[in-house]
């Protein structure tokens, strides 16, 4: 492919020298101003083009900020057909490809750090389909690394999330797709996979099944490149919501906390091309959860605050009260007690709206005990500071999410049991603190969660006295075996 190759640019404006000369300058500024001027190419199209924003290119356009970024640059190079020659870059794969060639560009986005790639339905899937590649093939060298990335927070995290707020996804770049064959039987085939995968998960925890759940997300992202009918396309990005934010859950589940961030942004993106408001309400209700077990309230807050501005008036109860329930963690851990106590309060009366709705199945789990078990959570973070004022309340929360959910709740189970064992040490009982260590690790070996290891961590100290008596070394034992396995 040559600088006159058919294209979105006319014929011959890569040979004026005041474009080659601005190309070989990074000068965008000029690059888009004579495209603009002598090319007829809008900044919409030179922003679709190179999947930036329209403000974006104004912005550069207008000297208000420059590009810097390499991966730009190459978006550029591919998103405008220019070869790499002119830009001081190496060939890029299109240029010996042939005008046959219908790669598309995106296949090559970056992360969406910066908020400037478009909330576009063939980017989410774009996006998708690349996590899904580089992950699939990560060994063990790799995943070491992914569990050392630590999250983003502040506007790294908030900004590319905006998007959500807008009503519809920005307009696709048209292109011409290859016609799908899939209809309302593979859908179907397909939504229930997602059920039983997050079935796997609320029991399991964990990675065991990670991979799994990544390859059919890999499959769906395969099955959006083609052009489907819209209803079929509707709900094959709907599951691809489900599946990416069960990639994210599981992701943090084994300490790969960007990797998580990653994939509930993918989520987040596939809600919003499929009209879901409800699950990508759910998918930032599970961000701010992420942030909030990585001490960061204030995080979590926005993410609350975001998820309720994207969602009034859209959303039932039982998602209504989960919200409320992330709105309280932040106050608690923030050490606002009475802010706490006001958005429980919220959580449990709007719960109560819910009756026997007909609520989506990955929200059902959200009930009376769910509720108990996080307020019980909550308030052992405060008995942490204060044991005297929130210690024999925190035991009565969880004690009543224990009555009313059993082993089959896995995960929940077990941090339930652990939490249990904390508050009772709290409260100066060390023969029911004991007693009850050895039930949470009973329940934390029938689970792969690293969340319920690192929690089982934090009550190890609690057994570890210089006064310990036999049965404190019996269950100090226990804890340190389960750990080093």
């Amino acid at each position: 492919m040559n600088a006159t190759s058919p294209g979105l640019l006319p014929a011959g404006i890569l040979d004026r020298e005041d474009v080659r000369r601005s190309l070989a300058e990074h000068d965008f500024a000029a690059v888009f101003r004579l495209l603009k001027k002598h090319g007829g190419i809008s900044q919409n199209r030179i922003a679709a083009a190179c999947m930036l924003t329209p403000g974006k290119v104004s912005n550069v356009i207008n000297g208000e900020t420059q590009i810097t970024s390499f991966e730009v640059v190459c978006r550029i190079a591919d998103g405008l057909r220019i070869p790499g020659a002119l830009l001081g870059l190496a060939a890029r794969p299109w240029e010996d490809a042939g005008d046959e060639a219908v790669e598309s560009v995106v296949d090559e986005l970056p992360d969406d750090e910066s908020g400037d790639v478009p909330w576009r339905p063939e980017i989410t899937v774009s996006m998708a389909a690349r996590m899904t590649r580089s992950d699939l093939v990560m060994d063990r060298r790799a995943a070491s690394k992914a569990i050392a990335a630590a999250a983003v927070g502040g506007a790294a995290l908030l900004e590319p999330l905006e998007g959500w707020l807008l009503d519809e996804p920005a307009e696709a770049v048209p292109v011409a797709l290859p016609n799908g064959r899939l209809g309302g039987r593979e859908c179907a085939e397909l939504e229930l996979t997602a059920r039983k995968f997050r079935e796997w998960d609320h029991k399991y925890g964990g990675g065991l099944r990670r991979k799994a759940v990544i390859g059919q997300l890999a499959e769906v992202s395969d099955a959006l490149k083609d052009h489907q009918s819209g209803i079929v396309e509707q709900r094959l990005f709907r599951v691809m919501a489900q599946l990416a934010g069960m990639a994210a859950t599981m992701s943090w589940d084994s300490g790969m906390q960007l990797k998580a961030q990653n994939y509930y942004k993918a989520a987040l993106r596939a809600a919003h091309a499929g009209g879901d408001i409800e699950f990508g309400t759910n998918v930032l209700a599970g961000m701010a959860r992420q942030m909030l077990y990585r001490g960061r309230p204030k995080d979590a807050a926005d993410l609350v605050r975001l998820a309720q501005d994207g969602s009034r008036g859209k959303i039932g109860p039982r998602v209504r009260a989960m919200l409320y329930t992330r709105e309280a963690w932040a106050y608690a851990a923030m050490g606002r007690v009475t802010a706490f106590r006001r958005a429980t309060m919220q959580a449990t009366e709007v719960l109560h709206e819910a009756g026997g709705d007909d609520a989506p199945y990955w929200i059902a789990y959200f009930d009376e005990a769910e509720l108990a078990g996080v307020t019980g959570g909550r308030l052992l973070d405060l008995a942490r500071q204060e044991p005297a004022k929130h210690a024999e309340a925190a035991a009565h929360e969880i004690r009543v999410a224990l009555e009313h959910r059993g082993a089959e709740a896995g995960r929940s189970h077990a941090l339930d049991h652990i939490g249990l064992a904390e508050t009772l040490f709290l409260m100066g009982d060390v023969t029911g603190g004991i007693e009850q260590t050895h039930t949470a690790v009973d329940a934390a070996e029938q689970t792969q969660s690293r969340r319920v290891r690192d929690l089982l961590a934090e009550l190890y100290p609690y057994t570890v006295r210089k006064d310990a008596n036999r049965g404190l070394r019996e269950a100090r034992d226990r804890i340190r075996g389960l750990l080093t396995t």
